[in-house]
């Protein structure tokens, strides 16, 4: 499927190449639109705080640096500590939504590509894909992909983009080769397809209705699924979340629970037990509040998870860089609006590969990473969820 393709353009599944039932485990997660040419291909990858004690908590800012950069900056805010409140809250209030005859999300997945040829002189652009999808309650879906056109990520990035003239086009490094983004895209929207065997985590429509709404029996629910969990592995290993232990259980446990509160056509109940699984998760937290890429305020969860790529996927190794995962969620809707990735430690080294269609060998290097020029702190990549939610109208 296009959205395999897409996800094996990335940097991270040259280091690794995942299992195709693991990929349909995480289907769309980053993905594509069905490819133009591969040889010389575009890369349009890639979702009110309720109580005062939220607000009290250890808070989080999205700031501009001096130059107009993205960062973001933890700092205290004199209060208690209050882990799990943000979830608890969100938890009370996902169970207060409607009801309808489609599940229907709309997320827009983004990735940040450093353009140039230095630090000194680059500026950053970010590439987005919106997909729709429809879901009913007997698991019959369809889904819509649009390609969004490119944009500065920062003021200051928009400010030496215009210095460079403008450009309607760029080119940025990637592990495959040297890509190209558009700052233009086409208008019309394209149908709702047909999706088949529509599954989460292998789970079908029917089988996410008869997963248990409350806490600890979801995570025992959860805790059988099988698949490859490891953030970085040199060979596909599938086994239960179960003979996981420490983070690498977290690390399972919390990307479930993202599909099940984003994207999966679970019950407001199962939501509500997901949020309240995740706050018992040893590690976990609130972190105070942003805004996610989309402008919308919430409150910041951490994962307590370091690595070189997000939750799930493949991964280089670790001299390429780590990365680290946050939520931004609406307590008072229960919503969870975003997912996004923090450069930890901005790429170095390199690897070997194994030889390309031509045979040749290849080699990771730093140099030809999308966020070589990235700082801590700063947004590698996100996916922020506009509409997550049950609706009556049906799709066109």
């Amino acid at each position: 499927m296009d959205e395999l393709d897409a996800l094996r353009q990335m940097r991270t599944t040259l280091a690794r190449e995942e299992s195709p039932d693991r990929l349909a485990l995480r289907t769309d997660w980053r993905s594509a639109p069905p490819p133009r040419s591969r040889r010389a291909f575009r890369i349009p990858l890639v979702s009110a705080v309720a109580t005062a004690a939220l607000v009290a908590a250890t808070l989080a800012a999205v700031s501009l640096t001096s130059d107009g950069e993205r960062l973001v900056r933890p700092y205290t805010s004199g209060g208690p500590q209050a882990p799990g409140n943000a979830l608890l809250v969100a938890a009370t209030n996902v169970q207060k939504g409607p009801t309808g005859t489609y599940w229907h999300t709309t997320r827009i997945a983004g990735k940040i590509y450093a353009v140039g040829r230095s630090e000194a002189d680059h500026y950053k652009v970010e590439s987005r894909m919106r997909y729709d999808r429809w879901t009913d309650r007997n698991g019959r879906a369809c889904g819509a992909v649009r390609d969004l056109p490119a944009r500065p990520w920062s003021s200051r990035d928009r400010q030496r983009w215009e210095k460079a003239g403008s450009p309607d086009k760029v080119r940025v490094p990637t592990a495959q080769g040297p890509g190209t983004l558009f700052f233009e895209a086409p208008e019309t929207d394209q149908p709702c397809r047909e999706i088949r065997d529509q599954r989460f985590y292998g789970m079908t429509p029917k089988q996410l209705a008869t997963l248990p709404a409350e806490p600890e029996q979801l995570k025992d629910a959860l805790l059988d699924l099988e698949g490859d969990w490891a953030a970085y592995a040199p060979k596909v290993t599938k086994q239960p979340i179960r003979a996981l232990r420490g983070e690498a259980r977290v690390r399972a446990l919390s990307d479930v629970a993202g599909t099940l509160l984003a994207l999966a056509p679970a019950s407001a109940e199962v939501r509500a037990a997901a949020f309240r699984m995740l706050a018992g998760l040893p590690g976990v937290k609130a972190e105070g509040q942003a805004t996610d890429p989309l402008g919308r305020p919430g409150v910041v969860i951490s994962l307590p998870l370091e690595t070189t790529v997000p939750l799930g996927l493949s991964t280089a190794p670790e001299q390429l860089g780590t990365y680290r995962r946050q939520w931004i969620i609406d307590p008072g809707t229960g919503t969870l609006l975003a997912i996004r990735d923090l450069v930890a430690t901005p790429p170095r080294g390199s690897r070997d590969l194994p030889p390309g269609d031509d045979g040749r060998p290849r080699r990771l290097t730093a140099a030809t990473q999308p966020d070589r020029f990235h700082k801590p702190g700063e947004v590698s990549e996100y996916e922020t969820y506009e509409v997550a939610e049950w609706a009556d109208t049906a799709p066109q």
